[in-house]
């Protein structure tokens, strides 16, 4: 029972992963259908961003109600149908107004089945988990490219996702009764975690270690979107790249932490959580060095992957860790947070970045990103002093 849903889990890993990146490589066809600057992806970003930061504070309430099968079926669903409201759109208006259910589906869905991976499964299968969100992420571009390069438009690879995604869901639905089954056998275990009343937002920032984990997520994730955002102008501002070029390149950071992540979850047999984190930070730590090197391309290149690689570990780890740091019956309601917090650090500093490289220089990067690293660093230090 535990194996049959954890494939199920997996599914639900790569479906979460198939529409991150759609809107990337569908808006150079989007915005000129309606006729709106190339810069106003960043809206419908952030409106989904949003969504999701709500529905991450909200998991704790909502699946401490309805439990993690039927959250995980429902959010899924949500998320179907507003990539199919992708599809029919014909107005930037429709976009906006379809990407709050896609946010509101995807942050709880998120919150939740990591949580439930985190309470009952190994570390391991928590970095292969993440791994097949990546390749999901991976996936996304290559349907949407197939729509467009088969005679469709960037409408049907909407659908094609959206298909995929009510696939899943009808899956996930007839596998309510053994989430049932692995939360009941669960409960016969002396640290289950209880269903208790949900916490306020006031109460789990009181927690101990909680400001800090939090802030440990927010800079985490900065670095992560920061590379993935600005590697591309990286190279060809401070390394006079074509873009073409620099675009190939700058794949190499999803190289790196797909890769990563697949071979992290064989590290866990001999690592902790917490050495995982911060192998996973040397890691990144090296990468930025390579970054600061004068040897152009020659080590700039190899400090993308590195830095890919860094990050692997990092966020599995953490999110894993949480029902060992903060107990199991407060491990939903962290986790929620968690995410919350690093979907502000997506959406946040990344466009700060942009700021400092069209005022100053773009060759800032490493430096910007030290900066997060040495602070998610402390941070986590700090939060593990306090809880131990």
């Amino acid at each position: 029972m535990f194996h049959l849903l954890l494939i199920i889990i997996y599914l639900a890993f790569i479906s979460l992963g198939l529409p991150d990146s759609l809107l990337g490589s569908a808006w150079p066809s989007m915005y000129r259908e309606f006729s709106v600057p190339v810069s106003w992806a960043g809206v419908i970003s952030m409106i989904i961003a949003l969504g999701t930061i709500v529905s991450s504070l909200m998991s704790d309430r909502l699946t401490k109600r309805f439990g993690t099968g039927k959250i995980t079926a429902c959010s899924v669903l949500v998320t179907a149908v507003a990539l199919f409201g992708f599809s029919i759109s014909h107005s930037f208006i429709a976009l906006c107004l379809w990407a709050i259910p896609y946010g509101l589906g995807a942050g709880s869905v998120d919150a939740s089945l990591n949580n439930f991976v985190a309470l009952h499964y190994a570390s391991r299968h928590m970095s292969w988990l993440h791994c097949m969100w990546s390749i999901g992420a991976s996936l996304g571009p290559y349907i949407m490219g197939y729509a467009l390069t088969g005679g469709y438009n960037w409408n049907m690879g909407y659908r094609y996702i959206a298909f995929l995604q009510c696939g899943l869901t009808v899956i996930l639905l007839l596998s309510l009764p053994m989430w049932k089954t692995v939360q009941a056998l669960d409960r016969t275990t002396p640290d289950a975690p209880s269903a208790g009343k949900a916490l306020s937002l006031r109460e789990i920032i009181r927690i101990p270690g909680a400001k800090e984990i939090m802030v440990t997520f927010f800079c985490y994730c900065a670095v992560e979107q920061t590379a993935i955002l600005w590697a591309s102008s990286y190279l060809v501002l401070c390394h006079s790249l074509s873009a073409e070029a620099a675009a190939g390149y700058a794949s190499l950071f999803f190289v790196g932490i797909t890769v990563g992540r697949a071979l992290g979850g064989f590290l866990t047999f001999r690592l902790s959580d917490t050495q995982m984190i911060r192998f996973g930070q040397g890691i990144i730590l090296l990468g930025i060095l390579c970054l600061f090197l004068p040897f152009g391309t020659g080590s700039a290149l190899p400090g993308l992957v590195l830095i890919g690689l860094g990050c692997a570990p990092v966020y599995p780890s953490i999110i894993h860790a949480t029902p060992d740091h903060f107990g199991r019956d407060r491990s939903q309601a962290m986790i929620g947070v968690q995410m919350a917090s690093a979907y502000v650090g997506t959406c946040l500093m990344p466009p700060v970045f942009g700021l400092i490289a069209g005022h100053i220089s773009a060759a800032l990067l490493p430096a910007y990103l030290l900066l997060l690293l040495i602070l998610m660093f402390w941070m986590h230090e700090r939060m593990l002093r306090q809880i131990g």
